[in-house]
């Protein structure tokens, strides 16, 4: 599913001041792309997925992911798009410490009123893609941080969704685990033909990456692309 970002503008008012984040940006993310977004801290990069999840809001434009407008939807249409389309990884791993790793990965269940097994076939298979299954019934704090940053990644892809937000999913591991974390992003990423959006300071990301935008002057620069026009 294509994403398309269409003259969005968003200003942001705290106790200090008004800010304008984005001003008049265009960007377009396609089907099966891997993007990474980088950009100088406070610069709005986690206010854009949040804008691209349908979370929040432009104050102009419109946000489009292939025919649905979700700049045009209520809040309860963007929920239900999220909750259909869109996959969450993010950089603290948000997992359940009293449920097991499957019970974490089939929790979605009970938000789509539909049986666990509805999803426990898929989370097995992403499970031994990932060479978890064998910890299936083990509880997060059994887990090491670069374990259960792939079980998060698990999570994301369980309800099969088109689209998947990344939000600094390696600032909490070493360098050599977020790069095994990278990785596994990147295949599962090819293998379900997924749009990739990812926010991140890390430099290796940009390795894995079809295109790489930066967040500068209230826009989207694009830096670099391995994508043919």
């Amino acid at each position: 599913m294509d994403i398309y970002l269409d003259k969005i503008s968003k200003s942001h008012t705290d106790s200090n001041a008004h800010r304008l984040l984005f001003n008049n940006m265009d960007a377009r993310f396609e089907s099966g792309q891997f993007n990474v977004i980088i950009g100088k801290s406070g610069v709005g990069k986690s206010s854009l997925l949040n804008l691209i999840s349908g979370i929040d809001l432009p104050d102009k434009g419109q946000i489009r992911m292939g025919d649905s407008n979700l700049s045009a939807m209520t809040d309860t249409q963007r929920t239900i798009f999220r909750r259909k389309h869109i996959g969450f990884i993010y950089q603290f791993f948000n997992l359940i410490p009293v449920l097991t790793v499957m019970e974490n990965l089939t929790l979605i269940s009970e938000l789509d009123g539909k049986p666990k097994k509805a999803y426990l076939n898929r989370a097995q298979e992403l499970l031994k893609t990932v060479g978890l299954f064998d910890r299936k019934n083990d509880y997060p704090d059994t887990l090491s941080g670069g374990e259960q940053q792939r079980i998060a990644v698990v999570r994301s892809l369980v309800n099969e969704p088109e689209i998947i937000l990344a939000d600094e999913p390696t600032g909490n591991l070493d360098l050599k685990t977020g790069r095994l974390v990278l990785e596994l992003i990147s295949e599962l990423t090819i293998k379900n033909k997924n749009t990739l959006v990812m926010v991140t300071h890390s430099p290796e990301a940009v390795d894995y990456a079809d295109q790489v935008f930066r967040v500068e002057n209230q826009t989207l620069v694009l830096e670099s692309s391995k994508l043919s026009r």
